[in-house]
């Protein structure tokens, strides 16, 4: 009999000797096994995807109508928590503290009704990262997590009273972990870290009589949703779980292609299938992704564009409601990404954003939204809260999806040099979260102008967007509309240099010199990551940030820069 420790290998780091158990390496084994090729068809199936609608048009990337459309069918029945309206409060689930707060009262005594523990874009996209989060998942499911900060001397602990459900998120079909290799190859991250959920964390759920809830993110084509469903009754029949034990996830609408398919993406879910999301972030990232060689197609200054007024990205999450409506699922809104300030002024400005944001959300039919920080969390829970608890009922008509077919068209605004150098600065700042471990970074991208203004919670969706919005300037020779600037490599690159320095010397004002070293060589490896970021977007290159490791990024911080053709 084959000794199956022989076939894997992976860094024995703290918390593996918990978590990799003979029998979870033998459930691991069995997912690769039966999986590993899917899901590299599935990664070729993509490029072939982009490549026909670069050349074709989006269009094809519309699925013909089918009974799925026009049936009556309807998900099997969600949980009742899952139909709570209010707020899903996020956080990367590896970092301990942020767990804790996240699960504990917000500072007005209120609790969200449900943590998004995220193992993916704001997550550090590391094997430890994945580790630590199912760590952490298991003990706070089992009421046990606690983290002690001894720097500060400050003890976290789970405060007494119900917690919020969890939504894991685990990372995507896309991605490899290059640390954990199965007969030398590496594993996919998503067999991975759904794996750890679903044995661990997952099963502690099940005997304490509670669902399991997973976002799936990134999806594109119903033959991804399918690996999912199959994922997840191969699971159950390895793991011998209850056949009461229940399993739900949401479908996270944040490619184009979803766009055009989510309704039979929610019916290959079968039993598993709970509702969509309408994840606006990555949605814009992935449409400025597959309309980006055509020059008809220049997006405006990124903060011009707007869900809430640009009525082709309206007309989609009503869409996405609609279909909700209609197949009795739950539709789940966005993220408010206000972070908290010293300065109650921009707090005040920040809370009058996100009230309007969620109100809206809220009466296009959305039962809950999601909130990056505590801070604000009531703020952006009392209008779901409230427009819901009046009873109201969405109409017939928003109901049918037909009322809202799909439209992709440039949004209107202004093209600046402006908006490309925040765009620049917030990629270099992100980069430079990610160099330290982060995949979520507060950041101000007017740090050097005057006036008050919240910081962002920015992640991978936000930083792809910014990438891209400038390398698409680049390739169509966009000039400014203010200067008449063109934006070509070169100028781009005094950009990104210029931003650097400034960002540095706001830096070494801030910090001590001791603290100022580490910074400033995670900065200067940042701007040439942002400079090849940049690049392989104009080369229509979208391999993404979570595809390389740390040493790939240093490597890259001692080539010669990107971007040097005209």
């Amino acid at each position: 009999m084959q000794n199956n420790n022989v076939r894997i290998e992976y860094p024995k780091i703290d918390g593996t000797a918990q978590l990799f158990t003979d029998e979870f390496i033998n459930y691991l084994l069995a997912l690769h096994d039966h999986f590993s090729d899917r899901i590299k068809a599935i990664r070729t199936m993509r490029q072939q995807t982009l490549a026909e609608a670069h050349s074709k048009g989006i269009a094809s990337l519309s699925l013909p109508l089918s009974e799925i459309n026009t049936g009556k069918w309807v998900v099997d029945p969600v949980p009742t928590e899952l139909k709570s309206p209010g707020i899903e409060i996020s956080g990367p689930a590896g970092i301990a503290n942020m767990f804790i707060n996240a699960l504990n009262p917000g500072p007005e005594g209120e609790r969200a009704v449900g943590y998004l523990d995220d193992d993916e874009d704001s997550g550090g996209h590391s094997f430890k990262d994945t580790v630590n989060s199912a760590i952490n998942r298991l003990e706070a499911s089992e009421g046990t997590l606690s983290y002690e900060d001894h720097k500060r001397g400050k003890v976290y602990r789970l405060e007494p009273g119900n917690l919020p459900f969890f939504m894991h998120r685990e990372r995507g079909l896309h991605l490899d972990e290059h640390e954990v290799t199965i007969d030398g190859q590496s594993i996919s991250a998503t067999l991975l870290s759904t794996a750890l959920t679903l044995f661990h964390v997952g099963r502690s759920q099940m005997r304490q009589g509670k669902g399991v809830y997973f976002y799936l993110p990134k999806l594109e084509s119903v033959s991804e949703v399918e690996l999912y469903k199959d994922l997840f009754d191969l699971s159950k029949e390895i793991l011998h779980l209850d056949s009461n034990s229940t399993i739900k996830a949401v479908i996270l609408v944040e490619s184009l292609p979803a766009v055009f398919r989510m309704e039979n993406m929610l019916h290959a879910l079968g039993q598993y299938g709970a509702g969509l999301n309408a994840a606006r972030w990555d949605l814009k990232a992935s449409i400025l992704e597959y309309i980006l060689p055509d020059p008809k197609s220049v997006w405006p200054d990124r903060f011009e564009v707007d869900i809430k007024t640009t009525k082709f990205i309206s007309d989609i999450f009503r869409r996405l409601v609609a279909i909700c409506l209609k197949r009795e699922a739950v539709a789940i809104g966005g993220m408010a990404t206000a972070l908290p300030s010293r300065d109650e002024e921009v707090n005040q400005i920040a809370a009058d954003s996100i009230r309007s944001d969620k109100e809206w959300e809220a009466r296009q039919g959305f039962l809950r939204g999601w909130s990056a920080h505590i801070y604000h969390m009531k703020t952006a829970s009392d209008p779901f809260k409230e427009w819901w608890g009046t009873g109201w009922q969405p109409t017939t008509e928003m109901s049918n999806p037909d009322n809202y077919p799909v439209h992709i068209e440039t949004p209107k605004g202004k093209i600046t040099s402006e908006g490309t150098v925040r765009n620049i600065r917030t990629i270099i700042e992100y980069v430079e979260g990610w160099l330290n471990g982060r995949g979520a970074k507060g950041i101000d991208s007017m740090e050097d102008k005057d006036g008050k203004r919240p910081s962002l919670m920015e992640d991978l969706a936000t930083a792809r967007i910014s990438v891209a919005q400038v390398a698409q300037r680049i390739l169509h020779h966009v000039s400014c509309q203010t200067t008449g600037v063109i934006h070509t490599p070169q100028v781009v690159k005094e950009m990104v240099d210029n931003a650097t320095v400034n960002i540095l010397e706001i830096r070494k004002s801030q910090l001590k010199e001791s603290d100022f070293i580490d910074t400033e060589n995670r900065y200067q490896i940042a701007r040439k990551v942002c400079l090849k970021w940049i690049e392989n977007y104009t080369e229509l290159n979208f391999r993404s940030l979570g595809s390389y490791t740390q040493e790939d990024l240093k490597r890259i911080g001692l080539e010669v820069d990107a971007l040097q053709k005209e």
